[in-house]
């Protein structure tokens, strides 16, 4: 694979960025080797800067459920930003956009805009702090919520723990407010409400935790979360910017049929533009400024380019079928991959596919499930090191880390599930031997 004018950029890049990325995992440390820079995408395909054509299963990690520069949407883009690209005023686009999320989603009655999942987030916090008049939330080991101070904090030694801060910068007084506990541990819940009585503003919970693997939830334990919250006047956030609008229009709040007091979702619902959104009931989202007294506000939220982009897919999503199909994809391309390793006698123990809908991880495990980040093996990770190199090799694109997950969207063809199951194949044939 030539990587010559990738190579040159990211030479340059290092000139201008910290370590030559604007977001580190695109540096490829966990993988190796220099960054791709991408020129161009188009359906389930893109193409980098030296010509090479890959077929893509990081989809801009989620967003583009339709695939790369959909028909619809550019035309979408392409009509309003010719009105312009932004007013820091109303337009009707919200009006369309919001009507359409919440015509078809029983969970939430109220939203917000904003312009990241990150940012959303953020918001969805302060608003529980808000309406409950409580500092403290508590989190889970394995779940990524963005980048804000008190979210960029990892689980300590104890059972329950304030934990520890996992970025520089992050003031103590931060981690004090942040309580971190293991993921399917409910004796861990139920002693953390219990040192903390009425002093836990909300419990955040990616119900599909997709950024630390794949880490499957029982529907048991997310009710046992709704139910403890509800005994303890604490509010439940469901933070689905990375799964929502993936396994179905109401996300894991319709998926599991349990209501969360807040929803957040990121850039799907605009068709991969700089987007975010959170929701509840009217009740709570009164509390939001200049409504209450939460203050929140951004110059672009509610972009029009981003609202037109937005109500273009998700108008997509609506159609009779269309998560049927994609979750449909995913298992074919699941089950080609196994048939490929065992027409080439090797079918390792120590190798799982795990999906919902059309998110899928690979995991080198002799687990059945995995549901918590401590039961993912750090070593196993030499192992999906080579797989991503070989396969970048046979022209299939993954994000650069074995603790991401990958996404079929609505432009993968059966041609490319096919290429794809045999270049896994082979690709792991190499990756476990070596």
């Amino acid at each position: 694979m030539k990587r010559e004018k990738s190579e040159a950029l990211f030479e340059k890049a290092k000139q201008y960025f910290p370590g030559g990325v604007n977001s580190p995992v695109r540096a490829f440390r966990s993988v190796g080797g220099t960054p791709l820079f991408i020129q161009k995408g188009k359906g389930s395909h893109i193409w980098d800067a030296d010509g090479n054509e890959f077929i893509d299963y990081c989809g801009s990690w989620g967003p583009l459920i339709l695939g790369h520069a959909n028909d619809k949407v550019v035309d979408a883009i392409k009509r309003t930003v010719e009105n312009g690209s932004s007013f820091g005023a109303p337009t009707a686009l919200e009006n369309e956009l919001a009507e359409l999320i919440l015509g078809n989603n029983r969970y939430i009655q109220k939203i917000r805009f904003v312009s990241s999942g990150t940012e959303a987030v953020m918001s969805a916090i302060r608003l529980a702090r808000g309406y409950t008049a409580r500092n403290k939330i508590l989190k889970f080991e394995g779940c990524y919520h963005g980048h804000s101070d008190s979210l960029l904090v990892k689980a300590g030694s104890g059972l329950v723990t304030f934990g520890n801060t996992s970025s520089a910068g992050v003031p103590e007084s931060f981690v004090n407010e942040t309580i971190v506990v293991s993921l399917n541990n409910e004796d861990a819940v139920k002693q953390a409400f219990a040192e903390f009585k009425d002093q836990i503003a909300c419990v955040i919970i990616e119900p599909i935790p997709a950024n630390n693997g794949l880490l499957l939830q029982r529907k048991e334990y997310l009710q046992f979360l709704r139910d403890i919250c509800t005994e303890n006047k604490t509010l439940l956030i469901f933070d689905e910017v990375i799964n929502g609008f993936r396994i179905g229009f109401e996300g894991a709040a319709g998926y599991y049929n349990i209501q969360p007091d807040i929803i957040t979702y990121g850039k799907i619902i605009g068709g991969g533009l700089p987007v975010g959104m959170y929701g509840a009931s009217a009740e709570i989202m009164s509390c939001i400024s200049p409504e209450g007294n939460v203050y929140q506000a951004g110059t672009l939220s509610g972009n029009p380019v981003a609202m037109a982009a937005g109500i273009a897919q998700l108008t997509e999503c609506l159609r009779p079928g269309f998560y049927e199909s994609l979750e449909s994809k995913t298992q074919f391309l699941i089950q080609q991959i196994f048939k490929h390793t065992e027409q080439l006698n090797f079918t390792p123990a120590n190798l799982k596919l795990f999906s919902v809908g059309s998110i899928f991880w690979i995991a080198f495990t002799d687990k059945e499930v995995v549901r918590s980040a401590e039961e993912i093996d750090a070593d196993s990770m030499k192992y999906f090191r080579v797989l991503h190199k070989e396969l970048l090799e046979r022209g299939i694109y993954l994000g650069p880390s074995g603790y991401e997950v990958g996404f079929v969207c609505e432009a993968h063809t059966e041609d490319d599930l096919l290429k794809t199951a045999k270049a896994f194949a082979e690709a792991l044939a190499v990756a476990m031997k070596a």
